[in-house]
């Protein structure tokens, strides 16, 4: 599928999504909505696509929905139905995709792009990078999973607050809070990001995809039951052909060298 309003490229076992929407901060509108849930989709059954990678071009991440299109809606409530439906289908895809998600915050992050980072499994953010809920100040209730995730990093006082307040957060902040795991330099930003790809992209892809499984999996189930989810995951990985090499490659003391399957 050709794509207008994202960069879709693979490489070494990364896909990589880049927000394409420069001039409108990578603003999400419904065309980039669809083509960033088609991109997610494809990736889930792509052997090729170990790691997943997703950033925005310019100088923002995503200043989360399009206020513009939606100003020039005849039925803004609609268009808004419409567009959170799509994002929406797309950020659970993110969560239940079988392989790790990076988020590359390469700087301004506000509404849904937020609800966008905190659904990826990990994050690096540029230390230019800044968060801002941002719902409240064109009067809207939150979307993008952002009621549900934010209140599960930061504490749900912490979350009222920030939601509430509007209040910008600098990178380190959002970093001290649990909102990505790693604040770089800037110039040293892509290249960081490159490397943790690197290193994911050549790990047990399939564990990875159990863990991240178990980890969603644990946020609703009793202690027995999860535990009991965990001995069925660890026993189907102990099928997997990476398992097989882990078992060799220790047996022989050297690294091994997992194929993803």
């Amino acid at each position: 599928m050709a794509y207008d309003t994202i960069l879709f490229e693979k490489s070494n076992g990364v896909a990589r999504v880049t927000l394409n929407r420069p001039a409108s901060l990578n603003a999400l509108n419904t065309p980039l909505a669809q083509e960033l849930l088609d991109a997610i989709v494809r990736c889930h059954s792509d052997s090729e696509a170990r790691v997943v990678v997703i950033t925005g071009a310019g100088r923002a991440f995503s200043s989360g929905g399009d206020v513009k299109a939606m100003a020039q809606s005849s039925d803004p409530s609609a268009t808004l139905r419409l567009l959170t439906g799509i994002f929406h289908s797309a950020f659970a895809n993110i969560t239940r995709l079988p392989k790790p998600v990076i988020a590359g915050v390469n700087g301004a992050v506000a509404g849904a792009g937020m609800g966008l980072v905190m659904a990826c499994d990990l994050a690096i953010a540029s230390e230019k990078a800044k968060f801002t809920v941002a719902f409240n100040a064109v009067a809207l209730s939150p979307d993008g999973g952002t009621t549900y995730f934010l209140p599960r990093y930061v504490g749900l006082k912490k979350a009222m607050d920030l939601t509430m307040s509007n209040r910008a957060l600098t990178a380190m902040e959002a970093c001290d809070l649990g909102l990505v795991n790693e604040v770089v330099p800037d110039h040293e930003f892509a290249g960081r990001l490159d490397d943790l790809a690197a290193k994911l992209a050549q790990g047990p892809t399939v564990a990875f995809g159990r863990t991240k499984q178990l980890f969603y999996r644990g946020l609703g189930e009793t202690l027995e039951t999860h535990m009991e989810s965990e001995r069925h995951s660890v026993s189907d990985c102990g099928l997997t052909a990476d398992f097989r090499e882990a078992v060799q490659a220790f047996v022989e003391k050297r690294a091994p060298k997992f194929e993803g399957r």
